[in-house]
């Protein structure tokens, strides 16, 4: 048995309690993936973020929820930079690079503020039975916006995108996920992210919930960055397409008590979109997890 430091940070907000929390564990050179698997359970947060080594980057990350291991996490990746800068070991450059199984990301941090990279978006139309994917969201055909299409996407990590009609339904949201990978046939592994466009704060643009696929250990991601970056390149694709360029505000958490927001960065580029995810993040705590 061993044990290590875990730090906590609140991501996607600058208020302790509110945003999406992550635990980061500052050298996990020596652990292995158990270990690793162990201390997320133990710490069961959606996501804990491992720092390692690496021969093609400043620093690796590895990412793991409850119950299994992800390729890349926004928010998790946020807090990693937050505390390494608090306690001044971040590399002291413009672009800081950082290898994770979905590639090498680059990262910018200034003025209190992370800005990373996404993978360029992906989607896959979602061609199962709409009536069945609603009900396990709590939720029936009606709450369905159908201008819209239902769509898997991806900038790093896939998840469903289901445009909802209004925003009062997000309250009345109860997720089935046992139902999830039986609906999710051609991608059964994955999580759902309901959004729309009416919000509270009027200065957001999107308004969404994420709950996660039932092999994660987990049941709702409070503010998610990798589905707000995917989100971002859904509005510049089936929304409002045609602009050169989109600075969008991601409102998520309010149902649940942790109110956060993710700022969204959209480029047409001439071969595709260009997205980009920024935030801020609070330090709540350290505390050591057993393994």
């Amino acid at each position: 048995m061993g044990s290590v430091a875990v730090l906590h940070w609140d991501v996607f907000s600058q208020e302790i309690d509110k945003g999406n929390p992550a635990g980061v564990v500052l050298d996990a050179e020596h652990l292995t993936d158990n270990d690793m698997q162990h201390i997320a359970k133990e710490v069961g947060f959606n996501e804990t973020s491992f720092i390692v080594s690496s021969d093609v980057a400043d620093f690796g990350v590895r990412y793991f929820t409850p119950g299994h291991e992800m390729n890349v996490c926004g928010h998790a990746t946020m807090a990693v930079c937050f505390a390494l800068q608090q306690l001044e070991q971040l590399p002291e450059k413009e672009t800081i690079t950082i290898e994770t199984k979905a590639g090498i990301l680059p990262v910018e941090m200034a003025h209190n503020v992370c800005r990373m990279q996404q993978a360029a978006p992906r989607f896959s139309p979602f061609e199962g039975e709409k009536v069945s994917l609603m009900a396990s969201i709590g939720l029936t055909i009606e709450d369905l916006d159908e201008r819209l299409p239902i769509t898997y996407g991806s900038t790093g990590i896939w998840t469903l995108l289901i445009p909802i009609r209004s925003l009062t339904a997000f309250s009345h949201m109860k997720p089935d996920q046992e139902k999830f990978p039986s609906i999710l046939t051609d991608m059964p592994r994955v999580s759902v992210h309901p959004f729309c466009v009416e919000t509270f704060d009027p200065k957001a643009d999107m308004h969404a919930r994420h709950f996660s696929s039932p092999f994660s250990g987990t049941v709702e991601d409070p503010v998610t960055g990798t589905a707000s970056g995917v989100m971002g390149a859904y509005y510049a694709r089936y929304i409002h397409p045609g602009a050169e360029a989109y600075e969008l505000v991601v409102e998520q958490g309010q149902e649940i008590g942790r109110d956060g927001r993710v700022f969204v960065h959209v480029k047409n580029a001439k071969t595709d979109l260009s997205v980009a995810i920024s935030g801020t993040a609070m330090f709540v705590k350290q505390w050591n997890s057993s393994y």
